[in-house]
């Protein structure tokens, strides 16, 4: 009998997918989708409709109903460590009309290539992408080329970006782009938020534990792997790590407004938070602020939008979209729930 030893498992990322050694992906969970409406949804008066932006990359625009006034534009990357989840999910779909509502934005949600079909940087690339597609509505009339939803309703003064985990990470990295490649028509980012940034690096930070071999044993670290699995610095490559010798400097991140949020128990908290005190510390001259949200752990509120924490999540998300940039320099504020978790790395 022969064997064939293509069908044998070269990696798995479970109970996600595998990998088979000829390179066929087995996806073994596959999210629940739910299909747009343009009818206002009953709960919150949103609609939203499903776009083409390139041969490789779609979205799903949020618009809420009967817009009186231009409306900030948040362009937003979903998480699900760079190989699952869907800008079309009943996850992701509940959560952004949740935001566009209570913000009251317009909301481009990204699907981007998956990995490890398409590993990275193809994530980042897509992304990107997708920003200078919506940068290239500023001052257009509105044609059968241009999207309307953009065109009509669309304040490019206040254009935002955000994500979760995987996609706080994107996020991170069009702020990084947007300050050395210009985006269509001048576009500006003004603002991004950071939710649960999916970060990792050989040396611990925070109270992650000291022996590397224990926290590459997670399954957060197995997933980089699985993404990326050329990268020429495992978990210190630069996409991965934003304080890799490697990386670009933090006070080159091309936004004015930058709001990072953590959760006490997530296992990314401690990152999350070095990421904020580095951002703090680099020179960067927006406004930097912090949130934490006590008892809970990563992206909860993507996943259980009905809690009493996702709903505090909720408002303060939306509170940053609608704020008018104020005139600090760096400020460095903490928002009230997170005052308690400094001590430990002040000593």
């Amino acid at each position: 009998m022969v064997i064939d030893h293509g069908l044998e498992v070269a990696t798995e990322l479970l109970p996600f997918l595998r990998v088979l050694k000829n390179g066929t992906v087995e996806r073994l969970y596959k999210p629940q989708l739910t299909p747009p409406s343009l009818q206002a949804e009953t709960t919150n008066g949103v609609l939203s409709k499903d776009t083409i932006i390139s041969l490789d990359v779609s979205a799903r625009l949020y618009l809420p109903n009967n817009p009186t006034n231009k409306l900030p534009i948040l362009v937003y990357f979903h998480g699900g460590g760079f190989c699952i989840e869907s800008a079309f999910s009943t996850f992701c779909h509940e959560y952004i009309n949740i935001i566009a509502s209570q913000a009251n934005v317009i909301i481009v949600s990204v699907d981007y290539r998956l990995a490890p079909e398409h590993p990275i940087p193809a994530a980042y690339e897509d992304s990107w992408t997708a920003l200078q597609w919506v940068a290239s509505h500023f001052t257009k009339e509105h044609n059968e080329i241009y999207e309307p939803w953009l065109t009509k309703h669309g304040d490019f003064d206040h254009l935002y970006i955000g994500g979760d985990s995987a996609g706080a990470n994107i996020a991170h990295h069009m702020c990084m782009r947007a300050e050395v490649e210009e985006l269509n028509n001048g576009v500006k980012i003004l603002g991004a938020f950071l939710s649960h940034p999916y970060f990792l690096g050989s040396k611990s930070v925070g109270s992650e534990p000291l022996d590397i071999a224990t926290r590459e044993s997670t399954g957060l670290y197995k997933t980089w792997m699985v993404v990326y699995p050329n990268a020429i610095d495992g978990i210190d490559s630069p996409w991965i790590n934003p304080f890799a010798k490697s990386a670009p400097c933090l006070d080159g991140l091309g936004c004015k407004r930058l709001m990072v949020c953590i959760a006490s128990e997530d296992e990314l908290r401690e990152r999350g938070f070095h990421y904020y005190e580095s951002v703090k510390k680099s020179g960067w001259g927006g406004e930097l602020l912090l949130f934490e949200v006590e008892g809970e752990g990563h992206t909860f509120h993507v996943f259980n939008t009905k809690t009493e924490n996702a709903k505090k999540m909720f408002k303060r998300l939306a509170r940053f979209l609608q704020v008018v940039p104020t005139t600090l320099s760096n400020c460095g504020c903490i928002d009230e729930a997170i005052s308690n978790v400094i001590d430990e790395y002040t000593k």
